[in-house]
C-alpha cells in the first residue's frame, strides 16, 4: 500500500492509575495476558505492514516497549522506536517525528486500539477519495452482561460520560464537522429538523462515541451551544466545503484547490474499542476471553476458557466459560472463577472467589478471598479473608489479612 506507519503507542495515563506505572507502561498493559500493543501490531503484520514507527512518551517507557516488541516480534516487524516527552499529545507526538515522515501517506494508528477493523479498508478509502485525511469511525461499544452478584468496576455507578459529535454529509463520506467531548457543553441539544432544514444539498449525520468524564456542577451554556450547532449547519449548508480557492501566483485568476477529509465507517458488528479507561480495560478482557475471543486468533480451547500450559488446578475447583488462567499458575481446592482473567505464575489458594476481575502476573491470593470487578496488578499480595469489590491495587502492594475494600483505589506511594 506504500503507507508509512505509525503507531502512538503513549506512556503513562492518569486515567488508568494504579495500573499503569514506571515498570507496566500503558502499551504493555495485559489484554487477556498479552500487552495491548500487541493486537495492533499483530494486526499490522496480518495485513503485510511491517515497517513501522512506534511513538512511545517517555525514554524509560521507550526502552521498556522497545525491548518487549523485540522479543517478540524478532523477524517478524521492522520497528523504530520514537521516544517523545510526556504528556505531548497526538498532534505533538507526529510533530516531534516529522523528520522522520517521508511518504506522500501516513496511516496513523492508537496503540490502545484493539479491533478487528482492517487497516487495508480504511487505507483503500483514503486513496479512493484521494483525501488529505481519513478517520475511522465506530459504533460505541456496548458492554455485555456480567455474571450475577459481580460488579462492572468504580465506573459502573457513574451517569454517561459525554460524547462527540461528527458531522457527516448525506452519503457518510465526508467529515464535515468534529467537537470532541470537553468542548461540548453536557446537555448540547441537536433537533433532527434542524439539521434537515439546512436543505437536500448537504445534511449532518451525528454519531456518538462516550468521551471522558461528566462533570454534574457544570453549568449549561446556551450560548457555546448555538455556537455549535451553528457550525454545523453552516458546514453542511456549504457545498464547497471541502474546497479552498486562492489567487494564482501571478494573479490571473483562481485555481481551485481540494482538500478532502473523509470517513471510513466501521460495520456495526466490527469490534472496535480503545483502551483509555479503567472501565474500558475490564471490558476488553472480557471481550477478547468472550465475545470477541477470535482476536485470540492462535489460541483454542475445547472448554470455552482458555487455560494455560502447566496449570494446577485443586479438586472442586471451577474456571468457568470466558476466562483466562495463565500459564504456571496454581489453584487451591473449592475455587471458583468467573469471566475474568488470571493471568501468568499466579498462586491461589483455597475458598477463593474471582468474578470478573483481571489478576495480573504473580499475584499470591490466600485462602478464602472474595475478589469481585476489580483489577489485581502484578506481585500484588492478597492475605487470608480478604475482600475486594469494585476496586484496583496497584502493583506491589500488600492487602492485609481480612480486611475489606470497596471501590477504593490501593498503591503505594511514589517515592
Amino acid at each position: 500500500m506504500n503507507f508509512q506507519v505509525v503507531v502512538l503507542a503513549g506512556g503513562t495515563s492518569n486515567n488508568l492509575t494504579p495500573l499503569v506505572s514506571k515498570e507496566v507502561p500503558k502499551p504493555l498493559l495485559p489484554v487477556a495476558n498479552r500487552p495491548v500493543l500487541y493486537y495492533v501490531l499483530h494486526q499490522l503484520e496480518q495485513n503485510n505492514l511491517k515497517d513501522l514507527i512506534v511513538v512511545v512518551e517517555g525514554g524509560d517507557a521507550a526502552l521498556l516497549v522497545g525491548a518487549w516488541i523485540s522479543g517478540t516480534f524478532v523477524d517478524r516487524l521492522h520497528v523504530e522506536i520514537a521516544a517523545v516527552p510526556e504528556d505531548i499529545g497526538t498532534a505533538g507526538a507526529i510533530r516531534a517525528i516529522s523528520r522522520h515522515l517521508t511518504a506522500k501517506d501516513i496511516l496513523v494508528m492508537s496503540g490502545d486500539l484493539v479491533s478487528d477493523v482492517p487497516p487495508g479498508a480504511v487505507a483503500a478509502t483514503h486513496r479512493r477519495h484521494d483525501a488529505a485525511v481519513t478517520a475511522m469511525l465506530c459504533s460505541v461499544p456496548v458492554s455485555g452482561p456480567l455474571e450475577s452478584g459481580s460488579s462492572s468496576g468504580k465506573d459502573k455507578a457513574k451517569k454517561p460520560g459525554r460524547y462527540n459529535i461528527i458531522g457527516l454529509d448525506p452519503a457518510k463520506q465526508f467529515l464535515l464537522h468534529i467537537a470532541t467531548g470537553p468542548e461540548i457543553e453536557k446537555d448540547t441539544r441537536l433537533q433532527k429538523c434542524i439539521l434537515h432544514a439546512v436543505g437536500q444539498k448537504s445534511e449532518a449525520s451525528l454519531n456518538g462515541s462516550p468521551q471522558g468524564e461528566e462533570n454534574g456542577n457544570e453549568k449549561v451554556s446556551s450560548q457555546n451551544n448555538q455556537v455549535l450547532v451553528s457550525r454545523i449547519l453552516a458546514n453542511a449548508s456549504t457545498p464547497s466545503f471541502h474546497k479552498h480557492c486562492s489567487e494564482d501566483c501571478d494573479g490571473s485568476g483562481p485555481i481551485r484547490k481540494t482538500h478532502k477529509c473523509c470517513a471510513y465507517i466501521a460495520t456495526s458488528s466490527s469490534y472496535c474499542v480503545r483502551l483509555n479507561s479503567i472501565q474500558a480495560f475490564m471490558d476488553i478482557n472480557r471481550d477478547v476471553t468472550g465475545e470477541a475471543d477470535y482476536l485470540l486468533s492462535d489460541t483454542s480451547s475445547d472448554r470455552n476458557n482458555i487455560i494455560g500450559p502447566s496449570p494446577k488446578i485443586g479438586t472442586k475447583t471451577t474456571v468457568g466459560p470466558h476466562c483466562m488462567l495463565g500459564e504456571g499458575s496454581e489453584m487451591g481446592d473449592k475455587c471458583q472463577v468467573k469471566r475474568s482473567v488470571i493471568g501468568r505464575h499466579c498462586r491461589i489458594g483455597s475458598h477463593v472467589k474471582v468474578v470478573n476481575s483481571v489478576v495480573m502476573n504473580y499475584v499470591t491470593i490466600g485462602d478464602g478471598c472474595i475478589i469481585q470487578g476489580s483489577v489485581i496488578c502484578s506481585n500484588v499480595q492478597l492475605q487470608e479473608l480478604v475482600v475486594l469489590k469494585d476496586c484496583q491495587v496497584g502493583a506491589g502492594f500488600v492487602v492485609t489479612a481480612g480486611s475489606e475494600h470497596k471501590g477504593e483505589s490501593l498503591a503505594r506511594k511514589e517515592k
